[in-house]
């Protein structure tokens, strides 16, 4: 049975204007809580993903997507200008994020962190998304999507890859991208509290 994941995505009070460091921060949480809910159901999946570097191989390839996808999400929401801000303050949050889980499990590392890793990561994958499409209205195309499988690949044991792409475009994309979606309405809203859902639901 797939992992149903709630997120809360709303403000105590949402009429007060957000800085984008406030709004990129809960974006980080949610966009953290996502990825760990596809990697979970993944594993319900029947894909064998293992505690340890493999895990945060998946993890970190997912969040960067994620990230991609929000801030297209976000120049929607906030236009060009605002939106850099917004995505710089996001990166740094999740890579933050990443360096504390990761160092738990893992240990620390010599040279450059696991934070610094991730920024790296980002910034190299983030201009082969921009070459893919990604629509407010129907979310990613099937080229952004094929390349998450396809970088999903090499984070599985070798039995599983021949799956990974159908796996990530039919099922774990789709929920993943509606629980954005829903997010980013309810953190960007400012509509008072009692006038929308107090949770967002991956059921």
């Amino acid at each position: 049975m797939a992992t149903n994941l709630r997120i809360k995505a709303h403000w105590f009070k949402a009429e007060q204007p957000k800085s984008p460091e406030q709004t990129a921060s809960a974006m980080a949480f949610i966009a953290w809580r996502v990825a760990i809910n596809m990697l979970k159901r993944m594993r319900e999946a029947g894909f064998d993903i293992d505690a340890g570097p493999a895990y945060f191989g998946f993890v970190r390839e997912v969040l960067v997507f994620l990230l991609c996808g929000i801030d297209r999400l976000a120049y929607a929401q906030l236009g060009a200008d605002a939106r850099t801000p917004f995505t710089t303050a996001l990166v740094l949050r999740v890579a933050e994020i990443l360096r504390e889980n990761e160092a738990d499990l893992l240990g620390p590392v010599e040279g450059d962190d696991y934070r610094e890793r991730f920024i790296d990561q980002f910034n190299a994958l983030s201009g082969h998304y921009a070459e893919f499409g990604w629509s407010e209205s129907e979310g990613p195309d099937f080229a952004f999507v094929r390349y998450l499988g396809s970088r999903l690949e090499a984070t599985v044991p070798e039995k599983d890859r021949h799956w990974v792409i159908d796996q990530v475009m039919a099922a774990e994309v789709p929920e993943a991208v509606g629980m954005l979606q829903r997010a980013m309405q309810g953190v960007f809203s400012t509509e008072p509290r009692s006038a929308r859902r107090g949770a967002l639901s991956g059921d």
